[in-house]
């Protein structure tokens, strides 16, 4: 079990915190007439949907006007959404080729130094079989790619990630992790400041919290794996919440999030990605009154119930970024501090499947490295330097992750 940084175990003065990027994805578009913003610093205004990171918009950057050109004129979703993070030529039947992604390039580069290269999770399912247009769903079904015939297989179940974040097998699964470093903790807390014992108090108990809510979903998945034996099927093959999946979406994407934050603050791995909701995501939300499920509302993306829909997924990005800022580290800076999170989209427009300009806020300061509480708008800076693989080049510069051209850039996003 990693500690998060304590400054009795270290010289803070001489410290620099490791530098850490996820991404965030939802599928299928925004209400693009409720999604702008303008100004800078104090002056930001937010509109409805991007009104819900009001409470850390000094810590965010909202950048419009970013595409993949290669994603564009292939055909509606799987096409859309397979090179999202790679800006690769994705190809067409049944051998997948789309390229490396972002997130795992710099996991390939900076892996080595965490128990785990990188995390990548998942709120839905992924697809199986072809599209109408003749693309495989796995490139609606993946946003990280290890190579370019090869997606990252999405963990879905919390129970599963929190295991691999904490090497739980076997029976220690009924342990709990508190317990099992009890004696080392206990010792630890002789060596450390006052403030620092109370720092560890709340990281113990934030764990434990989580902790719990672990079991709850594990216990689900057991009891859909006894139930899919009867069937003669597997468990991931049926419907939510037969499948194991917390029945409640809300409280599974917050699971997700405290796994990555967890992750980020013990440097368990410094990459994440957590795909919200696929391409053609079959997610339904009744507690946001909408009765369609996500990709059918989304043909009617201008409507109250899939802003709201849209704003729920930014809601992620902001419990995230808030929990990372409650985590202090090195030189009176937090996790966030040190972190770039990515919240995007493959669509603009759902009910036309416009993807000439992506949805995109970046959160965090990335070391220092990148100033926030901007807008940024390359809409009209022609073609060439509005692309999204230019602000991968960018932000993979600042993870002192060095490479002369990605995707179909050889450019950095200029003014970032």
């Amino acid at each position: 079990m990693g500690l998060p940084w304590l400054e009795s175990m270290a010289q803070a003065a001489t410290v620099q915190p490791p530098k850490r990027f996820a991404v965030l994805f939802m599928g299928n578009g925004v209400n693009e007439q409720q999604w702008h913003a303008s100004g800078n610093g104090a002056d930001m205004k937010l509109s409805k949907t991007l009104s819900v990171l009001e409470p850390i918009k000094h810590k965010i950057n909202v950048i419009d006007g970013l595409f993949q050109k290669r994603a564009t004129g292939q055909g509606i979703h799987p096409a859309q959404t397979g090179a999202m993070l790679s800006g690769a030529a994705i190809q067409r039947g049944p051998i997948l080729r789309s390229g490396i992604t972002v997130d795992q390039m710099i996991a390939n580069h900076v892996g080595q130094e965490t128990a785990q290269q990188s995390l990548v999770l998942a709120c839905e399912q992924p697809m199986t079989g072809y599209h109408e247009t003749n693309f495989s769903m796995a490139y609606s079904s993946h946003i990280s790619w290890q190579s370019p015939d090869s997606p990252v297989p999405n963990e879905v179940y919390p129970s599963l990630a929190w295991d691999s974040l904490f090497e739980n097998r076997g029976s220690i699964r009924n342990l709990s992790i508190l317990d099992r470093v009890k004696d080392r903790a206990q010792a630890l807390q002789s060596k450390i400041s006052s403030t620092d014992k109370t720092k560890l108090d709340e990281y113990f108990n934030s764990v434990r919290e989580v902790e719990k809510r672990i079991e709850s979903t594990r216990k689900h998945k057991e009891t859909a794996d006894d139930s899919a034996k009867g069937k003669s099927r597997p468990a991931w093959t049926m419907d939510r919440p037969a499948n194991g999946l917390p029945g409640d979406v809300r409280e599974h994407a917050r699971l997700m999030c405290d796994i990555i934050a967890i992750a980020f603050q013990t440097d368990k791995t410094r990459v994440a990605s957590l795909l919200l909701c696929r391409d053609l995501s079959a997610m339904y939300y009744p507690f946001l009154d909408v009765k369609e499920g996500h990709h059918a509302a989304s043909h009617n993306n201008l409507s109250d119930g899939y802003e709201r829909i849209t704003r729920f997924h930014l809601s992620q990005l902001l419990y995230l970024a808030q929990k990372l800022d409650k985590m202090p580290e090195a030189n009176g800076t937090s996790v966030l501090d040190n972190s770039v999170l990515m919240w995007t989209n493959n669509l603009w427009s759902g009910r036309n499947h416009d993807n000439k300009r992506l949805p995109l806020v970046l959160a965090g300061g990335l070391g220092g490295t990148l100033k926030t509480g901007r807008t940024l708008d390359y809409l009209k800076a022609g073609d060439e330097n509005r692309k999204m693989c230019s602000l991968f080049l960018a932000l993979m510069d600042r993870m002192d992750v060095k490479a002369s051209q990605f995707g179909d850039a050889s450019t950095r996003l200029a003014d970032l």
